[in-house]
């Protein structure tokens, strides 16, 4: 939440200078740190490593993990002219993620 509200604070106060302010908020990224954060969840829960980034993906609403362009392609965006009206949001680049109990 204090990124959040800091990436909306700094947009209104540099506004005036055509200065935009955004955050990308990525979930789970398929890559080396989440596969060893999986792999280490599956050493200590014996569930198959396979098993936990099925689950992962399927606390998803796109039933997949976020691939690392994806994140990157988002932040080209945001730099882009294309986003020349898009300043003070945080973008969530997730597939989706919901956090379940």
């Amino acid at each position: 939440m204090g990124v959040i509200g800091f990436t909306e604070t700094l947009s209104i106060e540099v506004g005036e200078f055509n200065i935009r302010v955004n955050a990308v908020s990525p979930g789970p990224v398929k890559g080396e740190h989440i596969t060893n954060a999986m792999k280490a969840k599956s050493r200590l829960t014996n569930i198959p490593f396979e098993k936990i980034m099925e689950n992962l993906a399927a606390n998803s609403s796109l039933k997949r993990i976020v691939e690392e362009p994806e994140v990157a392609a988002v932040a080209v965006f945001l730099a882009s002219d294309e986003s020349s009206a898009v300043t003070g949001q945080t973008i969530s680049v997730s597939c989706g993620q919901h956090i379940t109990l």
